[in-house]
């Protein structure tokens, strides 16, 4: 029977002392993907951030990957965060390093000492995101698709239970959008629950799944149908 990853009731989303969403109820299970879509500005990354413990939850209740959102103290943060992998629309990869230590980096930084474990470690996300023998490149040498498969295998490193995602393909055009977008739902059937937030209205019509709307100050489902003559109108886009 599957748990929730994600639960938060009656909660309300702040960003710095202005609040972006109220009475929020959401639920999201192991494994299970998610789209959240919404303006900019209507709270989306406040909401990942709150789930990433970023910004507090000041109201109502969270509990994420078992961590009490309200009851976290800053020394458990870190550990809460192992659990959930990032990947982030500007890729932010150290850009001196190159693919390998880019990702050494992280699990020296999450407490990983051993430097065979970390060299199989390494090998072995790379190897699931499809990029493996590229290990030596550089960014700046990567096209932006290549960069974000190393971006989702950074996220990968500690096997997390969930990963976070910040319009993902927000930089890519579409035909490596949607092979990303296969990773993805990939690591999600593998047991990983996945938030996506997006403005890529295509590939939920492409690739349907629980969507959630931002709108109004507050956090409603919608239910997108690739089949409905008007998608946009479905979406309320």
């Amino acid at each position: 029977m599957s748990s929730a990853i994600i639960s938060l009731k009656n909660t309300a989303i702040y960003q710095k002392q202005n609040l972006v969403l109220s009475n929020v109820n959401l639920d999201i299970q192991t494994g299970e993907f998610v789209y959240l879509i919404g303006k900019v500005g209507s709270g989306k990354t406040s909401l990942l951030k709150t789930i990433y413990a970023e910004l507090p939850l000041r109201e109502g209740e969270g509990i994420v990957a078992e961590y009490n959102l309200r009851q976290l103290k800053q020394n458990e943060i870190s550990f809460l965060r192992r659990k959930i992998g990032m990947v982030f629309q500007d890729f932010q990869l150290l850009p001196d390093r190159n693919v390998y230590d880019n990702l050494a980096f992280v699990l020296s930084a999450t407490g990983w000492k051993d430097k065979i474990e970390i060299k199989t470690r390494i090998n072995d996300v790379l190897e699931r995101v499809s990029f493996q023998y590229k290990e030596d490149k550089f960014p700046h040498q990567l096209s932006g698709g290549e960069q974000q498969r190393v971006v989702i295998a950074r996220a990968l490193l500690n096997d997390p239970e969930m990963i976070l995602a910040d319009e993902p393909t927000g930089n890519l055009d579409p035909d490596t959008s949607e092979e990303l977008m296969k990773l993805l739902l990939d690591i999600s059937k593998n047991g990983r629950a996945i938030f996506m937030a997006t403005h890529n209205y295509e590939m939920i019509r492409k690739f349907p799944a629980r969507t959630l709307k931002c709108e109004n100050g507050m956090l409603n489902p919608v239910e997108p149908d690739k089949n409905y003559f008007d998608f946009e109108k479905v979406m309320g886009i």
